[in-house]
């Protein structure tokens, strides 16, 4: 019966490194298609030369603070893919039964909405890691946040941090305040649902959590983060 069971354990292990191998195989692929059809230089150069770009340095210090707190905290350790994220993500998915978490690092979001945006494939998360470790290897951390938060979408037709600041606050980025800031950090989780124009109440609710995110990552104190709620 025991060598039965082994037989079984084995098998599954062999299926599963098969199964494994060709979807890196097929991910390597479809990275391999899209960086030949585009170049990543191409992809990078579109941001950079947007009308509504804003520098990392331009940005409120707080703002930044609360992407990298709420999205990838571990941002700055890793090269491209965060495997603890990974490993915890698909802990709670498990636990909980449904794609609660993904597990995506800052630099994976931003090869996804370089090439793959809209694709859920298993295909597509193979080939963003490929792109994700481009960006690190051709990119400095501070280039790859910049040009993340100035490609994201932030819900009401706004696209990157420029756009978003002067269409829910009526500002430029710069001038944000630290509601603002951390509010804005919290919309692209879910854009619809967190439109700051139509949905306040739940953008709102959306904040709290990062601003205990902030807490929990040592960015923020309890009370400093009590005193940055957005009033309306």
């Amino acid at each position: 019966m025991l060598r039965f069971l082994k037989r079984i354990v084995l098998s599954v292990l062999l299926i599963g490194i098969i199964v494994c191998g060709v979807f890196t195989y097929l991910g390597y692929q479809k990275y391999k298609m899209a960086v030949e059809q585009e170049p990543l230089k191409q992809k990078v150069e579109v941001i950079y030369s947007s009308n509504d770009f804003v520098a990392l340095a331009d940005l409120p210090k707080m703002y930044k603070e609360a992407v990298v707190a709420v999205e990838d905290r571990r941002f700055y350790q890793h090269q491209g893919v965060d495997y603890i994220g990974i490993i915890r993500a698909l802990i709670n998915d498990i636990r909980y039964m449904e794609l609660r978490e993904g597990g995506s690092s800052i630099t994976q979001q931003l090869a996804k909405n370089l090439y793959f945006e809209g694709e859920t494939s298993l295909q597509r998360k193979v080939a963003e890691v490929f792109v994700a470790f481009d960006l690190e290897k051709n990119y400095s951390k501070s280039e790859i946040l910049e040009m993340y938060v100035n490609s994201i979408y932030f819900g009401n037709g706004y696209y990157g941090v420029g756009q978003a600041s002067r269409g829910y606050f009526g500002k430029m980025a710069k001038h944000m305040t630290d509601a603002e800031s951390t509010m804005l950090a919290g919309i692209p989780n879910a854009p619809s649902a967190y439109a700051f124009n139509k949905h306040k109440d739940k953008a709102i609710q959306r904040q709290k959590q990062v601003l205990r995110r902030m807490v929990k990552n040592g960015y923020l104190t309890e009370e400093e983060a009590e005193k940055m709620v957005y009033k309306e």
